[in-house]
C-alpha cells in the first residue's frame, strides 16, 4: 500500500472491500434506527446489532479494541461518545441517542455514527441533530483534491460556530483503512501549529464531527471509556468513512434508506 507523508493511500480494489464494509454498517444504523423508540433499553441495540453481524457473518470492529466491550457504542443525551450499552438505560420520549458503529471486511474497515430522536424531542435537541449533521456535510464537500486537511475542519467547525454550537476537542475522526483509525487525525476544528496536509487520492477518512449546545468540555466516567459533557448539556455525533477521489469525494458509508435524524 503506497504512503504519502505517513498516510496509507488506498487502491480501487481496497476502497471497494471499504465500501462493502461500510455498506454494512450503514445497514446496521438503519436496522437500528427502526429499532429505536421509546420504552427500549440501549442493550437491545446491541442485541440487534451483534444479531445483524452474525448474520452478515462480520466481525463487529469496536469490540475487544483497547478493551472495549461492545459492538456498538451507545450514547444517551449529554453522552458524546463511547457510552455502554446496558439493560438498565431505558430510552424516553424525547431523548437523543447516538450510535456509533463499525465492521472488519475482509481485513478492511467500515465506520459510521449517526444520531437518532427518541419520540418527539425539542427543538432545541432537534437543530443539534441537524445542525452536526449538516456539519458532517460541510466537512465532506471540503474532502477534495486541491484542499488540505484542515479544510474540512474549517468547513465544520464554522458551519457548528455560526449556529452556536461548540466543538467537542478530546475526540477527533480519522484515517481508516485495513486499521480502524490510522492517520491522520481529522479534528473538527482548526488546531493552532497542527501538521496540516494535502488532501491526495487514495485517502479514507473518517469523518465525524461531535457538537455540544454546552460546553466542549468533557468528563470521562469511572469505566474509562464513556465521555460526557462536562455541563452535562445534549452532544450530538454524525460520522462517514469518506474516499477521496479525482472526481470529488466518495462516501463509502451512505445508505439509501436514511434522510437525516430531524
Amino acid at each position: 500500500m503506497r504512503k504519502f507523508r505517513g498516510i496509507f493511500l488506498k487502491n480501487e480494489k481496497e476502497i471497494a472491500k471499504m465500501r462493502i464494509a461500510n455498506g454494512m454498517v450503514s445497514r446496521i444504523l438503519d436496522a437500528l434506527g427502526e429499532a429505536i423508540k421509546p420504552g427500549i433499553s440501549t442493550m437491545f441495540l446491541e442485541e440487534v446489532t451483534q444479531d445483524i453481524c452474525h448474520k452478515m457473518n462480520v466481525k463487529p470492529a469496536f469490540q475487544g479494541y483497547y478493551g472495549f466491550p461492545y459492538a456498538l457504542c451507545c450514547s444517551v443525551n449529554e453522552t458524546v461518545v463511547h457510552g455502554f450499552p446496558s439493560k438498565d438505560r431505558i430510552l424516553k420520549e424525547g431523548d437523543i441517542v447516538s450510535c456509533d458503529m463499525g465492521v472488519c471486511y475482509e481485513g478492511f474497515y467500515g465506520d459510521s455514527a449517526r444520531t437518532f430522536l427518541v419520540g418527539e424531542v425539542s427543538q432545541e435537541a432537534k437543530d443539534l441533530c441537524r445542525v452536526t449533521e449538516e456539519s458532517l456535510h460541510y466537512g465532506i464537500a471540503a474532502a477534495k483534491i486541491g484542499n488540505t486537511l484542515y479544510d474540512i475542519s474549517a468547513a465544520v467547525q464554522r458551519h457548528a460556530e455560526k449556529n452556536g454550537l461548540k466543538v467537542i476537542r478530546n475526540f477527533v475522526g480519522h484515517g481508516i483503512g485495513s486499521s480502524l483509525h490510522e492517520k491522520p487525525e481529522v479534528p473538527n476544528f482548526v488546531p493552532k501549529g497542527g501538521a496540516n496536509v494535502p488532501l491526495q487520492e487514495g485517502m479514507v477518512l473518517a469523518i465525524e464531527p461531535m457538537l455540544a449546545i454546552g460546553t466542549y468540555e468533557v468528563t470521562i466516567l469511572s469505566d474509562k471509556w464513556t465521555a460526557n459533557t462536562k455541563d452535562g448539556s445534549l452532544a450530538a455525533h454524525f460520522e462517514h468513512s469518506v474516499a477521496i477521489r479525482s472526481d470529488g469525494p466518495e462516501i463509502l458509508s451512505l445508505s439509501s434508506n436514511y434522510s437525516g435524524a430531524y
